[in-house]
């Protein structure tokens, strides 16, 4: 019989849960949303017994009282051979005060008397955020605020693929102009490096690109702040992963996410690949790329 791999899937409401079990309802996986958490154990145990192993399920605020036994549940899994990978799926208070305003739904956590109000509902988001800290801080974080359905559905399908037995390293670009990332767990800004945009024949290219890799690869600027950014993780990942870290999120800004940043999210994988679970995002351009 397979390993059974179980993807847990909580966060903000508003934040696009039902996006994420949709992308892996797609990928073939057997799929329950808003699950009781006390259920958890007698789901995985009869979806196991009928053969089979990938299974997914969305928890929510709605289960606030029982929402402290997860973590612990997830840990009990992990020790006994399940493979379990925990997202967490996050966006801003304004862009979650915005989704509701546009979708006019309620608010989970909303007491009737406080359904007029944006004050009221921002409080409520807050009150959301403190119920769910623990298991935002022990699960990998997507920050859905600037992303489209279909980048949220092609991150998510990016990490079924991915081993849960070894670290995970995300490596984002993104522009400081739309905002640093949310999900990140480090930030290096590189909005002081040669730009590209300043080139004619560069500027409508990206940091993918031969012509644009070869002038950044020219400048000494970005040659050492590559090489400082891997000896700070060269320094760091080991003790991450003996502290129990599945996933870190290594977000790089320039000012459009078009050149530097994009450039060196590349060169870092790259480089990282054969040690780490690697996996590339690239915010502004794939939001291009989602555009209908």
């Amino acid at each position: 019989m397979k390993q059974l791999d179980v993807t847990v899937i909580t966060g903000m409401a508003g934040s696009g849960k039902s996006v994420a079990l949709h992308a892996l309802e797609d990928a073939g996986t057997y799929c329950v949303d808003n699950l009781p958490p006390e259920l958890l154990a007698s789901l995985l145990a009869l979806e196991h017994a009928h053969h089979g192993h990938r299974v997914a399920v969305a928890m929510d605020v709605r289960s606030a009282t029982a929402l402290p036994l997860v973590p612990r549940q997830l840990e009990l899994l992990r020790q006994s051979g399940v493979a379990v990978r925990s997202l967490f799926l996050d966006a801003s208070t304004d862009t979650l005060v915005r989704r509701f305003s546009e979708t006019r739904r309620r608010h989970p956590l909303s007491n009737k008397a406080l359904l007029d109000g944006q004050h009221a509902l921002v409080q409520t988001i807050e009150l959301e955020r403190e119920l769910l800290a623990e298991l935002r801080e022990q699960s990998h974080v997507i920050d859905t605020s600037t992303l489209r359905p279909a980048q949220l559905l092609g991150y998510v399908k990016s990490l079924l693929p991915v081993s849960t037995d070894r670290l995970t390293l995300i490596f984002q670009s993104f522009a400081f102009k739309r905002g640093i990332p949310m999900d990140a767990d480090y930030v290096f800004d590189v909005r002081m490096l040669p730009n590209p945009h300043y080139e004619p024949p560069l500027r409508a290219l990206t940091g993918r690109d031969a012509p644009v890799a070869e002038f950044l690869r020219q400048q000494s600027e970005v040659e050492r702040m590559q090489s400082h950014i891997a000896q700070f993780l060269d320094q760091w990942l080991d003790a991450m992963v003996r502290n129990h870290r599945s996933y870190v999120t290594v977000a790089i800004g320039c000012t459009g996410g078009q050149h530097r940043s994009v450039y060196l999210v590349e060169q870092l994988a790259q480089r990282y690949a054969g040690q780490w679970n690697t996996l590339l995002r690239h915010r502004e351009l794939d939001g291009l790329k989602a555009q209908p």
